[in-house]
This record gives C-alpha cells, sequence and structure tokens, in this order.
C-alpha cells in the first residue's frame, strides 16, 4: 500500500512539474534602439511587437503557451548591440530573437549572433547581412538589392529621367544601398553624373547640394540612414534652389522624417516595404495602430510586427521550441501574407522580394503601386 502511496505521490509530482512548465511563457528576446538618437524607432518597433504579441496571445499563445518579450536596449550604438544579444543568449529559455533594423548594429553583432546560435530575425536592409554564412540570421524586410531596382526602374521608365545623382550615408546600409543603385542603373544603361557620400549625423549638407546642382542631375537617388539627416538635406535642398526629381529609399517616409521635413519633402516619392493602403491587412493594422498609439504607423512597427508572426508560426510548424527546428520552418514559410507583402523565404534567409511605390502628395503618404521580383 505504500509503494503505491509513493508512485502516485511521484506520479502527481510529474504531472505538476509538466503542467507547470506547460504554463511557462515563451520567450523572446528583443534588441532594439530605447535610448540615444534613435530612441523613437525604438519605441516604434516595441508598439508593432506589442500588437502582434496580442494577437498571439489572445488567439492561445503558441504550442498552449502565451508568449513573452524580453527587450534589451542597444543605446543606438554598435557595442551595445553586441552586449544586448550577448546577454539575451545567456538568459535560459530565449528561444529566438528580434534584432534591429539597422543594418551597421546587425553586421557588428553577426558573429555574436552566429556563436548563440538562436533564430534572429533582422529589419536590416544591407543585402549582404544575409549572405555571410550566418545560418541564424532571417530577414523580415526586402534588402536592397530589390529597393534599388524599383528605384532605377520607376525612375527611368515611369518619370522618363536619366541624369541620376545619387545622395547616401557612408555606412553599411548607405553604401549597400548606393551601390545597389549604382549597379541597376548600370543595368539600364544609365551611369550617375554624381554620387554624393556623408556621415551620418551632419550639421550641413550645403556643399552635397551644390554639388548636385553643379552636376545637373534631374534626379536623385537616396539612402540615407537617419531620418534627421534625410529632413536637413530636403530643407537645404529647397533653401538653395535645388528642383530636382527625388526617389528616395524607405527613410524617406518614416514617421519621423515625415514629421522633421514637412513641406520640403512634398512631392518626393520613395520606396515602401510598409504602406497602411497596400492592402486589406495593412489597411486593418494602421488602424489598430493609431486607435492604440495616437500615431499613423511606418516600417518600425510593421516588420516588427511581421518578425514576430513569423517567429510564432515557425514555432507552431515545428511543434517544438528548439533552435534548429525553429529555423527549419522560418525558411519553409512560403506564402505568408504579412504587412510588409507575401514571405517567401530563400536559402539566406530573405523573406521578401519587392517593394512598394509611394508619393509624398501635401504630406500624405500615397500609394502608387506594388513592384515583386523573384526571390535571388
Amino acid at each position: 500500500m505504500r509503494s503505491i502511496t509513493r508512485y502516485l505521490c511521484a506520479l502527481f509530482a510529474t504531472l505538476a512539474l509538466t503542467a507547470a512548465h506547460a504554463a511557462e511563457p515563451i520567450k523572446i528576446g528583443v534588441v532594439t534602439t530605447m535610448t540615444g538618437p534613435w530612441a523613437e524607432f525604438g519605441r516604434f518597433t516595441v508598439n508593432g511587437l506589442q500588437l502582434a504579441l496580442d494577437d498571439i496571445n489572445r488567439g492561445g499563445g503558441v504550442l498552449g503557451r502565451q508568449l513573452e518579450l524580453r527587450v534589451e536596449d542597444n543605446q543606438t550604438t554598435n557595442p551595445g548591440t553586441v552586449l544586448a544579444f550577448s546577454k539575451l543568449a545567456g538568459e535560459p529559455g530565449i528561444v529566438a530573437i528580434v534584432g534591429p533594423i539597422a543594418s551597421t548594429q546587425i553586421q557588428a553583432a553577426s558573429p555574436a549572433i552566429a556563436k548563440a546560435g538562436i533564430p534572429t530575425m533582422i529589419g536590416g536592409t544591407d543585402p549582404s547581412l544575409t549572405h555571410v554564412n550566418n545560418r541564424w540570421v532571417f530577414r523580415a524586410r526586402p534588402n536592397d538589392l530589390y529597393s534599388s531596382k524599383v528605384i532605377a526602374d520607376f525612375g527611368v521608365n515611369t518619370l522618363k529621367l536619366r541624369k541620376w545623382g545619387i545622395v547616401h550615408a557612408t555606412d553599411a546600409f548607405g553604401n549597400g544601398g548606393a551601390k545597389a543603385l549604382t549597379d541597376s542603373l548600370q543595368a539600364l544603361g544609365i551611369t550617375p553624373v554624381t554620387d554624393q557620400g556623408y556621415t551620418t549625423s551632419a550639421q550641413d549638407f550645403s556643399a552635397t547640394v551644390l554639388a548636385i546642382k553643379k552636376s545637373g542631375a534631374d534626379i536623385i537617388g537616396t539612402y540615407m540612414t537617419a531620418p534627421a539627416d534625410l529632413a536637413l538635406f530636403a530643407r537645404q535642398l529647397r533653401q538653395l534652389g535645388v528642383k530636382v526629381q527625388w526617389v528616395g529609399s524607405p527613410t524617406t517616409v518614416t514617421v519621423t522624417a515625415l514629421n522633421l521635413g514637412g513641406e520640403a519633402l512634398y512631392g518626393t516619392y520613395g520606396v515602401a516595404d510598409f504602406n497602411a493602403d497596400a492592402t486589406p491587412i495593412t489597411r486593418s493594422f494602421a488602424k489598430l495602430y493609431r486607435d492604440r498609439y495616437g500615431i499613423n504607423p511606418d516600417n518600425f512597427a510593421s516588420w516588427a510586427y511581421d518578425a514576430v508572426h513569423i517567429i510564432a508560426m515557425a514555432i507552431t510548424n515545428a511543434k517544438s521550441t528548439d533552435p534548429e527546428a525553429i529555423r527549419t520552418a522560418i525558411l519553409a514559410i512560403n506564402g505568408y501574407q504579412g504587412l510588409e507583402g507575401t514571405y517567401v523565404f530563400d536559402k539566406n534567409g530573405d523573406g521578401l522580394h519587392g517593394y512598394n511605390i509611394v508619393k509624398n502628395e501635401d504630406g500624405k503618404i500615397v500609394f502608387v503601386k506594388r513592384v515583386d521580383f523573384p526571390s535571388e
């Protein structure tokens, strides 16, 4: 009798432990900019993450467990990004990580990501980030091989302009984008008349603007990392009377750039991985975001929202929180309709392969068209 009692006690203890473990949340790490000059981007990112978390947890969570975010601030620096990744990698129970949107920060953290062996969703668009033999990096935005093709094709074949100037930051994002745009233009038989690089957080763009004016460019393509830089450049462009058409990278239509640039950005075009009017899904998300936070969403929120849903889908499909199983399940995603587009992951970990063309009409970002390409 005593042996049966002992057996039942052990059985109940095991069942209780199993139930307690099943009830534990699934933890997703987040590395983003909560302080420093890009803190606003981090807040927008966390807004998107939180809306995705609410969606998933209201629906019963994943594998019968709730999701939980563990946010680490990278302080808008590369060393801070590496430290944040390392801290999350050392925390028990982290099954996936949502990284930052800045390509330079992801580039700096890539060795730490590879060492950790944890699936990491990124928002940086420098094409090289998924081509450095790091099997743990997955991109929830289209890279700049696609943005450059869309910018070049729209400017040349729709706007019918051929005298191109390029303006770009001299960081990983800016240099990568400028090279991709140059290559895309050359594929169309065009060599840019000027290429102007600058250091992020520049205080004056007058020399850049005058170089564009002197070159005779009638259209510029830009890859400018910081919205504050872009807004200052736009104002000085107008102040110095340089009237050129402009088709810019996604920074051109971020909420921060629109607020800072104001009328100086009216009439410009941009490529946007997210646009509120692109699909019924994006319209629904934009309303939800406005109702919750009182502002319009941009790509800082949309890509993060998609990233969490992709991680949740991968865990569900894998029926496991094992990193290798999640990795395999992410690569198998084909046809998921997110806010940023339809995800079809390729062998490199890139999920999207196109952009929206949008226009700034007196401060309102108007959807023009969607352009998608076959995966590379």
